[in-house]
């Protein structure tokens, strides 16, 4: 396979270019609302703030990225993933501008919006996934996705080291934070130039596409309820960890942990390490024959345990032991698009992941403001009950796979009994 043809090099980048970003917000708002009369102020406004550009960001990209996912399923496969990188580019440039220009805070409710009219994440990453999916078969589909997230999480690793202490880097006539923007922008400028003239499909991997039937189900009733329970388990994991990692976004900011930009940094930094636990443990079960299924309630177990840990932490050290419990926290993502795939056409892989990706922005429309008021509500008694809450989600996301693995193994014993 050709140089051409990786996506590897595009997702690094991104993702360095996203972590910049990430660290960047994360310390301009801290620094907004630090005229707040009190600290218990100072969270208040960082949430409302979180709050509503969160949910911006979850809702823009609704109609958009089914749109993209269409196209995409249609054989053009760069779509969904070359248009979305256009609004990362444009709407993270705005950033810079606010930082270099001094807009006020209210200004940035704008990226998410420019961000999500062209596809967003859900699309972006949607359309990785489905590019994946349809150069690799089914043995060792759940590998290859689980190494595009390595690269995600290394790159992710890589750059949130780094955002903290560029953050800080300024001069007379630059800001805090502009450096750090602006690389953020180039390197989504040399994703997009990547992604328009350089990468190509796998057209062995179009042609199989083509020779399928289509429509998204295989048209057993089994596949559908399968497919259903994914969707849930999948739904109920993302509200977990999501709620839980925004409200973390704050809670690093207060007293005790009142951590600055090189902590903020470093705390995105083993967020991203997890990527790289959770790849060798799918490595790992992999070689010992263990399903799928088992993999994914592995990792939800690990990250119910870490969360639960987390409503308890008060110091920095703490906060990485908690870290540290949730290694294999990120493999129940992928292994669900892995077991998603199986169950659908190659030529409905872009809208089904799309629709799963929607989906988990549609229930956190809901959750986001409920975590947000639940964590300002018990700021003053105890601040880590909505980690709680994510734990007893998790748990719950583990009823709907179990049913999938108890019917799976079910319906393998079936087959072998009529083989013989």
């Amino acid at each position: 396979m050709s140089f051409r043809r990786y996506i590897a090099p595009l997702v690094f980048c991104a993702q360095v270019a996203s972590s910049f970003f990430d660290t960047a917000l994360q310390m301009v708002v801290k620094e907004r609302c630090a005229n707040a009369t009190d600290r218990d102020g100072e969270q208040k406004a960082i949430t409302n703030f979180n709050m509503t550009f969160n949910m911006l960001i979850k809702f823009m990209p609704i109609v958009p990225a089914i749109i993209l996912a269409k196209v995409g399923d249609r054989g053009y496969r760069k779509v969904p993933i070359a248009v979305p990188l256009v609004g990362y580019f444009v709407s993270r440039a705005l950033l810079l501008l606010d930082i270099a220009l001094g807009w006020p805070l209210q200004v940035l409710y704008a990226v998410p919006v420019i961000h999500g009219l062209c596809g967003g994440f859900a699309s972006y990453w949607a359309g990785v996934m489905a590019l994946v999916s349809v150069s690799s078969g089914e043995e060792d589909r759940s590998v290859r996705i689980m190494r595009t997230e390595l690269v995600y999480g290394i790159a992710g690793f890589i750059g949130s080291l780094a955002s903290g202490h560029l953050f800080g880097l300024y001069s007379v006539d630059i800001k805090q934070g502009v450096i750090l923007s602006g690389l953020s922008v180039l390197l989504y400028l040399i994703c997009l130039l990547y992604a328009t003239f350089i990468l190509r499909v796998d057209h062995a991997s179009e042609r199989l596409e083509r020779r399928e039937s289509f429509g998204i189900l295989n048209q057993e009733a089994r596949e559908k309820i399968s497919i259903a329970l994914l969707f849930a388990s999948g739904i109920l994991y993302d509200i977990a960890v999501a709620g839980g990692m925004e409200m973390l976004a704050a809670y690093v900011l207060k007293e005790p942990l009142n951590w600055g930009a090189t902590e903020v940094g470093y705390g995105n930094a083993a967020g991203s390490l997890l990527f790289i636990t959770s790849f060798v443990g799918v490595k790992m079960f992999t070689r010992c024959s263990v399903k799928d299924e088992s993999m994914i309630m592995v990792g939800m177990v690990s990250f119910a345990i870490g969360i639960y840990f987390m409503a308890f932490v008060t110091t920095t050290p703490m906060y990485f032991l908690a870290r540290s419990i949730t290694l294999f926290a990120l493999i129940p993502m992928p292994t669900i698009r892995s077991l998603l795939s199986k169950r659908v056409k190659g030529s409905s892989y872009g809208i089904t992941f799309v629709m799963l990706q929607l989906s988990f922005k549609l229930a956190s429309l809901v959750t986001t403001p409920i975590y947000t008021k639940i964590y300002q509500a018990t700021l003053d008694t105890f601040p880590g009950f909505v980690f709680m809450l994510s734990s007893i989600f998790t748990v719950l996301s583990m009823i709907p796979i179990s049913i999938v693995g108890c019917r799976s193994a079910r319906h393998t014993g079936y087959e072998r009994i009529q083989g013989n």
